[in-house]
């Protein structure tokens, strides 16, 4: 069987013809080639040995595993993370907070910047790579999922530190940021959308009856963390904009306001805590 044969019996199986590349580069020990590389390999034969695995990869994709968890490696805002079930595997609108983040720090001399909620790392090993003059902390309550951001910054050499722990409660009292963001669970716990992440840990998805729980704590907290003129980036549901948008000015903010993804929704939404704002 060649190359091009085996992406086309994958696809004929109900394979998305992008991860029957993903995974067939992995077979082949060529995660850098892209997909380019296969097109001029395409009446390359493939031995039976990797076929096999590869027959078994596709299987596992079809029945809902992540590629990036079949794979091990997701690319994210240019960097390749190492990616397993410990940590919800990295979304490309999660780009757009990272984005966002860079546009509000601007030229804002060394930032002090905390990413609530890491998993693997990918916002804040971003935003270090961006701004290696930054300060960047890490924050999450599991204890694996640091283990696996704590890898990728050692692999990549960047230089953000670590804290386990709830939100905000994980960091000294006296911690003070320029930018918090955070990419929290969003879903409601009774979200039929459930059923089809299950190879995804669901404490990093579901988030009470609204799905706001986590958001509602990042927002009651983030007040007592932020310098004045400080900034909470927060993403969120499809839906969810005007709630957020809400609680953030309840709670002092100003500048409210969302940022669309790649679909054109809104999918983050922050705003500037002032001393005003405190009183």
């Amino acid at each position: 069987m060649t190359l091009q044969q085996a992406l086309r019996q994958a696809q004929q199986a109900g394979l998305e013809r992008i991860d029957a590349q993903l995974l067939l580069l992995h077979v082949l020990g060529r995660p850098e080639a892209g997909r380019a590389w296969l097109l001029t390999h395409d009446t390359d034969a493939l031995p039976p040995a990797q076929q096999q695995a590869f027959d078994a990869l596709c299987a596992r994709r079809l029945a809902g595993e992540p590629v990036a968890y079949l794979t091990g490696r997701k690319e994210f805002y240019g960097l390749a993370l190492q990616v397993d079930a410990r940590v919800l595997d990295p979304r490309p609108d999660t780009e757009t907070l990272v984005d966002w983040a860079l546009e509000v720090l601007g030229d804002w001399p060394a930032p002090r910047i905390v990413d609530l909620g890491t998993g693997s790392g990918a916002i804040a090993l971003a935003l270090q790579h961006e701004r290696p003059d930054a300060e960047v902390w890490a924050v999450d309550a599991s204890a694996d999922a640091l283990d696996v951001a704590r890898a990728n910054a050692q692999r990549l050499d960047l230089g953000v530190q670590f804290a386990l722990g709830s939100w905000l409660e994980a960091l000294a009292p006296a911690q003070v940021f320029d930018m918090i963001v955070t990419n929290p669970p969003y879903i409601a716990a009774n979200d039929p959308h459930l059923t089809h992440l299950t190879h995804e840990p669901l404490s990093a998805l579901a988030s009470g009856r609204d799905g706001l729980d986590d958001i509602r704590a990042i927002v009651e907290q983030a007040p007592a963390h932020l310098a004045s003129g400080g900034w909470l980036l927060i993403e969120h549901g499809w839906d969810q904009a005007p709630a957020v948008q809400l609680l953030l000015q309840t709670a002092g903010f100003a500048q409210v306001q969302s940022r669309n993804d790649l679909a054109g929704i809104a999918r983050c939404t922050g705003g500037c805590m002032t001393d005003l704002g405190r009183q």
